[in-house]
């Protein structure tokens, strides 16, 4: 489709993406499904059900002042800060395999990626200091591919083309790449970056991006090794979604390649919103100070 096209013959893959209505989908998916990519209608009028339960429930907490055990609660936004996303009929994020689950080699990988997903919410911890503190708490980065992935809010990216370069933006701790089309080789495996090395080719109408070279010193992307590997597509499916696709490999974690996808949707939003994470990041503060004094009142005793 030509009305797709940049005005150097590229395929026009640009815009402004939110993914909040993946939002509610599980990523990987809950056994009782087996092999099903959607829910039956039934569920879904369910889902449509507790969709209306749960704006009703964030409406009263906009109005109401918040009572004890509702709301934020110092380490997160109150409920209506949030957002939800509408109803949808996927079972699950991952599509490959068949099941929607992450195929993970032994149960040392399988508790490697559960340290890392639950980094940010695991308690008792020295906190000596910021490096004790996972990436996406100290506001460095959500980390590739995990960053295009919907979260509590700042679901928005940007896709932007020249001749020979893709960039692509993103909200949430505003991170941002660019990726080179021009074959150029991929930097040494001594060179390893919190992204990784990006590198970008065209297959007909898709945007296939081959990443490689990442941290080897931190838990990488749900307990992968520095061995990981990305491939990402995007394909532009229609005038307000863009298609997108991401396998991960990495033969010391997952007994094989895994998948998993979603719908970058044309958001509303005027631009990409300034997200100044470090500039109020008082939480950090408070979790060494209190760290601290916790130390204090132990040594008392």
């Amino acid at each position: 489709d030509q009305s797709f096209r940049t005005p150097w013959g590229d395929p026009d893959i640009q815009g402004l993406f939110t993914t909040d209505d993946e939002l509610g989908v599980p990523f990987e998916r809950p056994e009782q499904f087996g092999d099903r990519a959607v829910v039956s209608e039934e569920e879904f009028a369910t889902r449509q059900t507790q969709a209306v339960r749960q704006a009703e429930v964030d409406a009263e907490e906009f109005v109401v002042p918040r009572t004890a055990g509702r709301g934020g609660d110092g380490t997160g936004p109150p409920a209506h800060w949030l957002e939800r996303g509408r109803p949808s009929r996927r079972t699950s994020i991952v599509i490959a395999p068949a099941n929607g689950r992450i195929p993970f080699l032994n149960d040392e990988a399988r508790k490697r990626a559960a340290v890392a997903v639950n980094a940010r919410t695991t308690g008792n911890k020295p906190f000596d200091g910021p490096q004790a503190m996972d990436l996406y708490d100290r506001c460095i980065t959500r980390g590739l591919p995990h960053v295009i992935f919907p979260t509590i809010y700042n679901n928005t990216s940007q896709i932007v083309q020249g001749p020979g370069y893709v960039a692509i933006r993103y909200e949430m701790i505003h991170d941002a790449r660019v990726i080179p089309l021009d074959g150029r080789p991929q930097l040494s495996s001594t060179i390893r970056q919190y992204f990784g090395d990006s590198r970008g080719h065209w297959e007909g109408d898709t945007l296939v991006v081959e990443v490689t070279n990442f941290p080897t010193s931190i838990v990488n992307y749900r307990g992968a090794t520095g061995a990981l590997r990305v491939t990402e597509r995007f394909r532009r499916v229609d005038a307000t979604t863009v298609r997108y696709e991401v396998t991960v490999a990495d033969p010391a974690t997952f007994s094989q390649p895994w998948t998993a996808a979603l719908s970058l949707k044309n958001s509303d939003q005027p631009d990409v919103f300034e997200y100044a994470c470090h500039e109020g990041n008082y939480a950090m503060r408070n979790i060494l100070s209190g760290a601290r004094a916790a130390e204090k009142t132990c040594e008392r005793v």
